[in-house]
């Protein structure tokens, strides 16, 4: 660290809706595990939970919580807090009724740096929610590191889900616990698939890009030096510059009216001639790449061909078949 240069000051979010499973997660991380080694921490609080914290049992280890609104939630009071505690750690139980924009948009003291966002989600009522409260539900999914579906059973869409989210978050991890918090292996199955992925060469329908995307997006070993041939549509993004693009589709995601755009980075030297939302066949090699946005590997094309086509008769793919 540069001389002058403010002392990183790692923050932990967690957030979810009442019930969601934070503040039992933050006592056992706190009290059981003791995440913080006894370092100086911050706590804020900023809902009344169904489980409550012991504040004197917090504070004889070193855990100072504060209780937190909507309205003194702004960077004046986070100054005041940061001068009165001087944390070594701050962590964040979120409201998950509140825009989480609003706390990326403000103004944090010197050195604070979210390092990770954990969002809980009690598997019996995240449909309920997601068809209620869509833009909220989608706003901390899309944005957690790690997702914990709680209160799961054997009759949870765990597979669903997690292909699903790939929509929204390649990134996260995705974790599905019981009702006594056990850990369960859902989700990770392997599902059959409508294509054929055991030659050298992959074949798409035009229906099955969505599913051909959430299972690469999890297993991209299983894709990696196969030929892949599909059609789909363009994105340009202006990062990419003349010689990549995003061959994709539009789908529908965990809310009945929630649409994301889904699909790989592609290498191909002619794609500064190609133009947003146009329809084209795309033949390429699928390898296995670091993506920075998404702080890991993952799945990209290399393209041998990319020739202009109809659309298809379809305007969305989905995640389920």
């Amino acid at each position: 660290m540069k001389k002058n240069e403010p002392k990183e000051i790692p923050v932990y979010l967690f957030m979810g809706f009442l019930g969601s499973g934070k503040t039992t997660f933050a006592k056992d991380t706190l009290l059981k595990q003791d995440f913080t080694e006894g370092q100086k921490t911050l706590f804020l609080i900023c809902e009344d939970g169904e489980e409550e914290y012991d504040f004197d049992v917090l504070r004889k280890k070193n855990i100072f919580p504060e209780m937190i609104t909507e309205e003194t939630l702004n960077t004046d009071y986070l100054l005041e807090l940061s001068k009165k505690y001087e944390p070594e750690n701050v962590m964040i139980e979120y409201n998950g009724m509140w825009e989480l924009d609003k706390l990326f948009q403000i103004r944090v003291p010197k050195g604070w740096t979210v390092v990770q966002v954990l969002s809980f989600v009690d598997a019996t009522t995240f449909d309920l929610y997601v068809n209620n409260m869509k833009k909220v539900m989608m706003d901390q999914l899309r944005n957690a590191d790690m997702i914990i579906f709680n209160r799961c059973n054997e009759d949870t869409r765990m597979a669903e889900y997690r292909r699903s989210i790939r929509a929204v978050n390649r990134r996260a991890q995705i974790i599905f616990e019981d009702d006594k918090g056990e850990m369960m292996n859902g989700g990770n199955e392997e599902v059959e698939l409508p294509f054929d992925t055991s030659g050298p060469r992959i074949e798409l329908g035009e229906e099955d890009f969505g599913l051909f995307y959430a299972d690469a997006a999890d297993n991209p070993d299983k894709y990696v030096g196969k030929t892949i041939h599909f059609k789909a549509q363009v994105h340009r993004p202006s990062t990419y510059g003349p010689k990549a693009f995003v061959p994709g589709r539009f789908a529908m995601t965990c809310c009945a009216a929630d649409i994301a755009f889904v699909g790989f980075k592609t290498y191909y030297g002619g794609a500064g001639s190609l133009t947003d939302r146009e329809w084209v066949m795309v033949e390429g090699e699928i390898k296995k790449e670091y993506y920075p946005e998404f702080q890991g590997e993952g799945p990209v094309i290399y393209a041998t061909s990319v020739a202009k086509t109809s659309p298809a008769a379809e305007e969305l793919v989905y995640f389920t078949y």
